[in-house]
């Protein structure tokens, strides 16, 4: 196959999802490809503009996954709904490829434009709901904050560990409230719900004007 850009993000973001930031360089993406790196030159000129184009690409999804959850809402949909839309569906674009969470935590780096339009979108949302200039940055970076760290846990590869049903009865003696509230909801029940806790404390510095 003709070698292209495209191609070029989609072994970058293979290689990525397999070996993560450090892992990645244009040789091994090149040997992905069975090309020479020096070919990869002219369409990508270094690992930085190809993370760039990794992280707009991925960011780009997101965007336009966020775009038809926002047009899906129902007339009248207030702002919490509209920051739970685009929460729900950017959190769902990162879980699409493996490694999503960490590419999109660095995209701001790389000056990701995709990545860049995603806040812009963000805080035009919470403006329009009275949120403060002086708390606007705080509060946007706080729900992405979010969203990364809880897909970084759910992307996260846990050891396997034997646990005796000895074991299970002590953390449950030991931990009873922790044990039960892990136990409350799937994840995307959960994810939601702490989305919609984190409206409630943006809606009360909008109504307050303090944090």
């Amino acid at each position: 196959m003709k070698l292209s850009t495209d191609r070029i993000i989609d072994a970058g973001m293979a290689v990525f999802a397999e070996a993560g930031y450090h892992g990645l360089s244009m040789r091994q993406v090149a040997k992905r490809l069975d090309v020479h790196a020096g070919s990869m030159y002219y369409h990508v000129p270094n690992k930085s503009a190809l993370l760039q184009l990794m992280a707009d690409r991925l960011a780009q999804q997101a965007y336009d996954a966020g775009s038809a959850a926002l047009a899906a809402l129902p007339d009248g949909a207030g702002w919490p709904e509209r920051v739970e839309a685009q929460a729900v569906s950017l959190r769902r674009s990162l879980l699409r490829h493996p490694g999503g969470a960490v590419m999109f935590a660095d995209s701001p780096k790389v000056l990701s434009t995709g990545a860049l339009s995603l806040m812009e979108r963000l805080l035009r949302t919470l403006r329009d709901a009275g949120i403060q200039d002086e708390h606007l940055g705080i509060a946007g970076d706080t729900v992405f904050s979010h969203i990364t760290g809880y897909v970084l846990q759910e992307q996260s590869e846990s050891p396997a560990i034997d646990v005796s049903a000895e074991d299970v009865a002590e953390l449950h003696r030991r931990f009873p409230m922790t044990v039960a509230a892990a136990a409350v909801h799937g994840p995307d029940e959960r994810f939601v719900r702490s989305v919609r806790l984190l409206c409630a404390g943006i809606r009360a510095v909008g109504e307050t004007g303090r944090p």
